[in-house]
């Protein structure tokens, strides 16, 4: 598995009872009324998922970035 970690910045908060769709992943809401959504995602097609989840949602797209990796990973 390639999983890679994400971070994810959507304009708006994420009401409590969604954040069960968005297990292992680290949620943070910003005081200027965005959320960032921080974690491992496995695959492309489960980042899809998630951005699908949060099209749904109603949220709006700011920012997708791939962290980079830990190059003493393996090692």
């Amino acid at each position: 598995m390639d999983e890679h970690i994400y971070q994810i910045c959507v304009q708006g908060h994420l009401d409590a009872r969604w954040l069960p769709r968005f297990e292992g992943l680290t949620i943070t809401l910003t005081p200027t009324g965005q959320t960032i959504l921080t974690g491992p995602i496995v695959d492309q097609a489960a980042l899809y998922g998630l951005l699908n989840q949060l099209r749904d949602l109603g949220l709006e797209l700011i920012s997708l970035q791939r962290q980079p990796q830990d190059s003493k990973k393996g090692v």
